[in-house]
């Protein structure tokens, strides 16, 4: 909603002539679709870097900006880390009875009066990016950690022997220094964004890397004779068999780890040079983002809302893994979410917890798979399903005779783009009459990464590149690489999107059984969207760069 601040505040930042008439007008129009947010959070998003909008409302406000060079090497008062990370605040300055602090949220007033009653002092308040905050915060995370090379002194000396025996196995993942290095390997990950943690063993060497971003980074090298402490240190957690080495395992870690509670699902695959072991990081606090804040623009959202709120029917997310498609499917749950509905998901696993949704985790081992645990579902009388993946012909089978009995079904495919799900469905064996009366919708999705607001520059396009993304567009942008981006020029993701609305066109070609490329040719004469044509708007508008969207999409059809 369009408070009487926001506007004020969009006027300011005009006259100021930090944006420009266009772009107050499209971002108030935007917050009519997500009246939660602020107006300053809708500018960035659409690309206006973060510094200009603070300092906008610096003057706004009154009060100073300050950017990360006016940090402290320490505080100088004691605040408890957790206290400064929760409300992203940083202690400047402390003279005669005032303290200067930076906020990321300077109107925070129960912040203020805290620091006030706690500290007995005059509180000042100046503005600063979060993005700053948090990596100073960060910072001081890591300075009060033992560092990795630190560890390894101590660890090295229990690894000179590599013992066979799962007793001297068990006792070196239970030694101090191998808890520690471990430990200190997942919560750099968690400080730096990381999704994953690959440890993978080489011939002279481990190698340690993070994906940030959807990106793989390498982060340590480690001694090759570290390899058995670590990798049995890793399977004592998840509750592996230490034992085993020549078969892949899964298993699951729950801990907390820099400072917040983390759920690890943990895989190791026996290689030439030991077991590789693989750790997705799944943050069961973080909040799950909204439809608007998934990337979709406002005529694609609007479509896909008119999708969701249908009585039944089958509605697919595709694209490969990591892609964000679970991500998509809790938004849109999110979105129908209400007490006049019953919805059920079942999982593998349940990656945020949602209130008033019944969440059902996959346990293969004692038979709770998609399909069986389906064939329930269908009994408790839900309104709405949601199925993490179809896998098979049983699981696709059961999802679509819930659609034609009047449920509405979410569900996750592994296709290239939207047409090619209804072709993997028939090659499943699904029949084609039952796929044509039963789907209603198909989104394809790919994540792309943005550019970091802190480094972003503007550059002009070489004409071979106008030429592949088909663009008149002479000046585009790109990250040039800073310290809060870690100098990549990146820092965070945004979806692209391609939704296929299966109409009577679409269905009469589903039971003439046409190819993926027909029903592509098909849905693109009919005004579809494709991932590459969405993924070059957000490139023109300076959310993502050409390389990105190049990377993750396919040539469109001529």
């Amino acid at each position: 909603m369009k408070t009487k601040k926001d506007i004020d505040f969009g006027k300011l930042l005009l006259r100021e002539g930090f944006i420009s008439e266009e772009v107050l007008s499209r971002a108030l129009e935007l917050q009519t679709e997500a009246p939660d947010k602020k107006l300053g959070e809708i500018l960035i998003e659409m690309g206006v870097p973060e510094e200009t909008v603070l300092k906008g409302l610096s003057r706004k406000l009154g009060i100073p900006f300050v950017d990360r060079n006016s940090f402290p090497e320490t505080p100088p008062v004691e605040l408890s880390l957790e206290f400064m990370k929760n409300n992203l605040i940083v202690p400047l300055h402390l003279e005669d009875g005032r303290l200067k602090i930076a906020m990321a949220d300077p109107e925070d007033v129960e912040v203020i009066d805290s620091l006030k009653a706690s500290l007995d002092c005059v509180i000042e308040p100046c503005i600063a990016s979060k993005y700053a905050i948090n990596e100073y915060l960060e910072r001081l995370s890591r300075i009060k950690e033992t560092t990795v090379r630190e560890i390894m002194v101590d660890v090295e000396e229990i690894a000179e022997e590599v013992p066979e025996e799962v007793n001297h196995l068990k006792g070196m993942a239970q030694e101090k220094g191998v808890i520690r290095l471990v430990d200190v390997l997942i919560e750099n990950a968690v400080n730096q964004r990381a999704s994953d943690i690959h440890i993978e063993p080489e011939e002279t060497r481990v190698r340690v890397r993070y994906r940030i971003d959807g990106i793989l980074y390498d982060r340590e090298f480690l001694p090759r004779k570290m390899q058995p402490a670590i990798t049995s240190r890793i399977k004592l957690l998840s509750q592996m068999n230490i034992a085993e080495r020549r078969l892949p395992q899964d298993g699951r870690i729950k801990g907390t780890y820099g400072g917040r509670p983390i759920d690890i699902r943990v895989s190791t695959i026996p290689t030439v040079y030991g077991e590789s072991i693989v750790m997705r990081l799944l943050d069961k606090e973080t909040s799950f983002l909204t439809l608007e804040e998934l990337g979709m623009d406002p005529e694609t959202l609007k479509k896909y809302e008119s999708l969701i709120h249908k009585p039944y029917g089958m509605i697919l997310i595709t694209g490969p893994t990591g892609s964000g498609k679970t991500t998509t499917l809790y938004a849109s749950l999110d979105r129908i979410n209400s007490p006049d509905k019953k919805i059920i998901t079942i999982e593998e696993p349940v990656e945020y917890l949602m209130k008033g949704i019944n969440q059902i985790q996959v346990k293969p081992k004692i038979g709770l798979t998609f399909a069986s645990g389906l064939r329930h579902i269908v009994r408790q009388d839900p309104d709405v399903i949601m199925v993490g993946e179809i896998r098979d012909l049983e699981t696709a089978g059961i999802a679509i005779h819930a659609a034609l009995t009047g449920h509405l079904i979410f569900s996750t495919l592994h296709t290239n783009d939207a047409p090619g799900a209804m072709t993997r469905l028939m090659d499943m064996g699904v029949e084609n009459y039952l796929v044509s009366s039963t789907l209603i919708g198909v989104v394809a999705q790919r994540l792309v990464r943005r550019i970091c607001n802190s480094c972003r520059v503007e550059y002009r396009v070489p004409e071979e590149l106008k030429r592949e993304l088909r663009i008149n567009q002479d000046i585009l942008w790109r990250g040039e690489g800073c310290e809060k981006c870690s100098n990549t020029g990146y820092r965070g993701r945004i979806g692209i999107f391609e939704l296929l609305l299966v109409n009577d066109d679409i269905r009469n070609m589903i039971m003439a059984k046409a190819t993926s490329r027909e029903l592509r040719e098909k849905a693109i004469s009919l005004g579809m969207k494709t991932l590459r044509q969405d993924g070059i708007e957000k490139v023109t508008k300076g959310i993502t760069t050409a390389e990105e969207v190049l990377r993750v999409t396919q040539q469109d059809i001529e």
